[in-house]
C-alpha cells in the first residue's frame, strides 16, 4: 500500500524561504525595472564581497553560467572538454552548446569527484577546458594537475552548482582562482527562484562574461539608457539575471550563515544514524569545509527495489545522477567507466532541505535500515 508522503520527508529537495524574500520580491516589482537593473549590481556586488573576489557576473541559470564560462575560456569547435559522466546532464549540454566535445572520466566512488590523475590521463592535443564538477557540495582540489594545465593552456571551469558558500582550504570555492559556475535555482544552497552566476580570473574576462550574457552589446544597461545608440561586437545571449531574481537572492545571502549551519547540521545527523549500516556507504562531501548540498548513499546490492520500497513508504529518495555516457544524446562519446557505471546503479540521493528536523533524519535512517534488512531477509 502506498502511503502518503509526510511532510518533509516526503520530499528530496525543497526551498526553504527565510521570510524577507517577500518584501524585496515585491520592492523589486514596484521599482518597474524587471531585467538586469542596479538590484542585480547590488547582488553581484554582495557575492563578490562574500566570496572574497574582486567581481561576480549574475546570468540567468547555472547552465547559462557554464555556457558564458566556456566561451569566455574560448571552447569551442573542434575542442575536447574533460567532464566527469557523473553529473546532471546541465554540464554536458553547456559543452555541446559552445561546439566543444566531453571526454568523460571516472570519479572517486567515495566522493564523486574527479581527480588529478584521472584529468591528466585523459589529455589529448584537442582538450581544450577542465570541467570538474563539486558533487554535493565539496571542493574539487586539482593542485597536482595545474601545472601541466598551465603549461598546455587549458582552463579550469569549476561547476560549483551545489557548492555555494563550501571551502577548499582557507577560501571559498568561487575565490581559488579557477573560473567558477554557480546555480542560484530553486533548491540550491542559495536560491533566487532561478539564477547563475560565473566568477571570473580576471577583468578582461569579466568585460567577455557581461557582453555574452548581454546579447553582445558593449555598453552597461545604465550606460545605454543615457545615450542614443549603442554597440554590438560580437556573440552574445539574453541571459541577463532579473533584478526579482537577484532581489531574492540578496534576501536569502543576509541569512546564508543560518542555512550554512543547518544544512551541515542535517548531513552530519544522517552521517551519525547511518553508522554501521551494511550494504551502504555514505558519499563524503567534505562537511567541515563543505556547505552539503544533498546526502548521497550508495546502496550496495538492489538499489532499484530499496528505491521503490522507500518511495512507497513516503520517503522522498532520488537518484543524482544516471551516467552520460549512457544517455542517447551522448553516445558518440562513450567510452568504458567501470566505476561510474557501477556508482550509477547504486546512487541515492536521501530527502535534503532546511525544513527536516532531527526526527525526520531518524524517521529516514529507520526506513532505510529496513528496506535493506527486507532485501537481505529474502
Amino acid at each position: 500500500m502506498t502511503m502518503t508522503a509526510q511532510a518533509g520527508v516526503g520530499q528530496n529537495a525543497r526551498p526553504f524561504i527565510h521570510g524577507p524574500e517577500e518584501a524585496a520580491v515585491l520592492e523589486a516589482l514596484r521599482s518597474g525595472q524587471y531585467n538586469h537593473s542596479g538590484i542585480t549590481d547590488e547582488f553581484e556586488t554582495r557575492i563578490a564581497r562574500f566570496l572574497g573576489v574582486a567581481d561576480t557576473v549574475a546570468v540567468a541559470s547555472g547552465t547559462t553560467a557554464l555556457h558564458i564560462a566556456l566561451l569566455a575560456a574560448g571552447v569551442g569547435p573542434g575542442h575536447e572538454v574533460i567532464v566527469p559522466s557523473f553529473t546532471f546532464c546541465a554540464t554536458v549540454q553547456a559543452v555541446l552548446a559552445v561546439g566543444a566535445r566531453p571526454r568523460f572520466i571516472e570519479v572517486n566512488p567515495r566522493t564523486l569527484c574527479v581527480e588529478s590523475q584521472e584529468v591528466l590521463d585523459a589529455l589529448t592535443s584537442h582538450t581544450r577546458a577542465v570541467l570538474p564538477v563539486l558533487y554535493g557540495g565539496r571542493a574539487v582540489d586539482l593542485t597536482d594537475a595545474q601545472p601541466t594545465l598551465a603549461e598546455r593552456c587549458i582552463s579550469i571551469v569549476e561547476d560549483a552548482a551545489h557548492a555555494f558558500g563550501s571551502h577548499q582550504g582557507t577560501r571559498r570555492v568561487g575565490a581559488t582562482g579557477a573560473l567558477t559556475c554557480f546555480s542560484f535555482g530553486p533548491i540550491k544552497n542559495l536560491t533566487c527562484g532561478l539564477g547563475g552566476m560565473l566568477v571570473p580570473r580576471t577583468p578582461q574576462e569579466a568585460d567577455i562574461c557581461r557582453r555574452l550574457r548581454g546579447l553582445g552589446i558593449v555598453e552597461s544597461p545604465a550606460r545605454r539608457a543615457k545615450t542614443t545608440t549603442y554597440t554590438v561586437d560580437g556573440f552574445g545571449l539574453r541571459a541577463q539575471m532579473s533584478s526579482l531574481n537577484a532581489a531574492i537572492g540578496i534576501a536569502q545571502l543576509a541569512h546564508f550563515p543560518q542555512a550554512e549551519a543547518k544544512r551541515r547540521a542535517l548531513w552530519r545527523a544522517y552521517s551519525a544514524a547511518l553508522q554501521d549500516v551494511p550494504g551502504l556507504a555514505l558519499i563524503d562531501v567534505d562537511v567541515d569545509r563543505s556547505v552539503p548540498h544533498l546526502c548521497a548513499v550508495r546502496v550496495l546490492h538492489d538499489r532499484d527495489r530499496v528505491f521503490h520500497t522507500l518511495r512507497e513508504r513516503g520517503i522522498g529518495v532520488g537518484t543524482h545522477y544516471p551516467p552520460n555516457h549512457l544517455q542517447p544524446a551522448f553516445a558518440q562519446w562513450r567510452r568504458p567507466l567501470p566505476v561510474t557505471e557501477q556508482v550509477g546503479r547504486e546512487i541515492m540521493t536521501l530527502p535534503f532541505h532546511q525544513h527536516l528536523t532531527d526526527t525526520d533524519i531518524t524517521r529516514v535512517a529507520d526506513e532505510l535500515r529496513q528496506a535493506l534488512t527486507q532485501g537481505t531477509a529474502r
